[in-house]
């Protein structure tokens, strides 16, 4: 199989799986609250998908490694088309946070098969087939063509959420079988050889995957600081993502679904601005840590002033502008992490990561929940904005290891060409923000 086929089957499950996803992305606490939950008790359900995730992040894992990313792919579709159906059907009979947050730890279930498993799949794939192009370059545009069909579903499913809430959660399902049909034609295991799981086995591979995690995961200095980056990072998204659409509206003064579907657009475009970015500034960048170390910042600062504000325009800007900052820092650091992750580890070292992130999602839906209901959601994001730059110290300290993972392919020696295009190097920056973030 060439490897154009290849990328060209990973856009298209990618762009189709965030359309789906998307629907419900501008809605979704709105949609919650209009089932009778408090702004507490949506962050609670919302924490109980993170714990979903946490929990069956290493089973799944096990199970890509072991089955076939294909077959776990296949897995996620239809656990995350039923637990759908199941949320509204929920909604529908009057159900309480109990219940919810049961349909939540299924949905994070579904996000497990998937976590991992394709991007492993992939990267198997083309170098499997003699793939010598960047990584970077993949990943960056998988992101955009997933912003692009984000753009899509969150209008999509804000215009549909006007009519019912509940609609974009039905057309998300029916996405999803249609997703189905294209994965089971187009997606095969190549450059991974699937090998037969039995349910007496599951412990001793999980065993495995654990020891394996401690080797090559937890046991590798770099991935120890991307994990307890990926811990800051997606606690805070999973929060201030969702946080948005009750405050905006708030600040706007209307009750206009609409209106959360079109910013949720916005914010596509946003992270597709910032994934383009990583294509520009890597023909002047050799680093990948200079590209996270300014989107660090940069974001961490906007996320402050969107909680500073009493202005919708003003905190909607700085918003996209955080969102820009992470079009920019996911694709860098996935590809700075499948540099040094073993291909028969590739998987579980993913889920793990994706496990650590649920960590922080639960932290962080929890804490910031509660800070928005005794205080305010404009509190959270300060909380939440000042925290992320915790990140800082440790993306300097990942610069210090000078590892070849952090020189983006075809751009060695060209780090100190920032400069002249005016992107000055911050690599300093760990050493005066680490007495603060100690303090912390």
């Amino acid at each position: 199989m060439q490897p154009e086929k290849i990328i060209r089957s990973y856009y298209v499950i990618a762009g189709l799986y965030t359309l789906s996803a998307s629907l419900i992305w501008g809605v979704n606490t709105l949609f919650l609250l209009d089932a009778g939950l408090d702004i507490l008790e949506v962050f609670i359900a919302n924490a109980f998908f993170s714990v979903g995730m946490a929990v069956f992040e290493i089973p799944t894992g096990v199970l890509a490694d072991t089955r076939g990313r294909r077959l776990s792919f296949l897995l996620s579709l239809s656990v995350l088309s039923l637990g759908t159906l199941g949320y509204v059907s929920i909604s529908l009979l009057g159900g309480g946070l109990a219940l919810f947050s049961l349909m939540s730890v299924i949905l994070g279930l579904g996000y497990t098969f998937y976590s991992g498993a394709v991007e492993a799949w992939l990267v198997d794939a083309l170098n499997a087939v003699g793939y010598q192009g960047s990584l970077d370059q993949v990943f960056a545009r998988t992101e955009f063509i997933s912003g692009a069909a984000m753009l899509v579903g969150t209008v999509g499913g804000g215009l549909l959420g006007q009519i019912d809430l509940a609609i974009p959660f039905v057309g998300r399902s029916l996405l999803l079988i249609l997703l189905f049909g294209f994965a089971f034609v187009t997606m095969h295991d190549i450059g991974y050889q699937p090998r037969t799981l039995s349910l007496e086995r599951i412990p001793q591979e999980m065993k495995a995957v654990a020891q394996a995690s401690l080797k090559f995961g937890l046991g590798n200095a770099s991935l120890r600081l991307i994990f307890l980056m990926s811990l800051i990072q997606s606690g805070f998204l999973y929060w201030g993502f969702y946080a948005w659409q009750p405050y905006f509206l708030d600040l706007l003064g209307q009750d206009a679904v609409w209106v959360a579907g079109v910013i949720a657009a916005f914010i596509s475009l946003a992270t597709m601005t910032g994934n383009g970015l990583v294509e520009w500034i890597t023909r002047f960048c050799g680093k990948r840590t200079t590209l996270i170390l300014w989107a660090t910042a940069i974001g961490g600062l906007a996320t402050i002033g969107v909680g500073l504000t009493g202005s919708f325009w003003v905190a909607v800007i700085l918003l996209l502008v955080y969102m820009a900052t992470t079009g920019v820092s996911t694709p860098v650091i996935h590809a700075y992490m499948h540099q040094v992750i073993p291909s028969g580890q590739r998987a579980a070292i993913l889920s793990l990561n994706s496990m650590v992130g649920s960590g922080g999602g639960i932290l962080a839906q929890t804490g910031l929940g509660y800070v928005s209901r005794v205080s305010s959601i404009a509190s959270g994001y300060i909380l939440g904005g000042a925290v992320s730059l915790l990140v800082l110290p440790l993306a300097g300290m990942l610069r210090r290891l000078q590892e070849p993972a952090d020189v983006i392919v075809g751009r060695a020696g060209l780090d100190s060409a920032c400069a002249a295009q005016g992107i000055p190097d911050i690599s300093g920056l760990e050493t005066a923000t680490h007495p603060a973030a100690s303090t912390k």
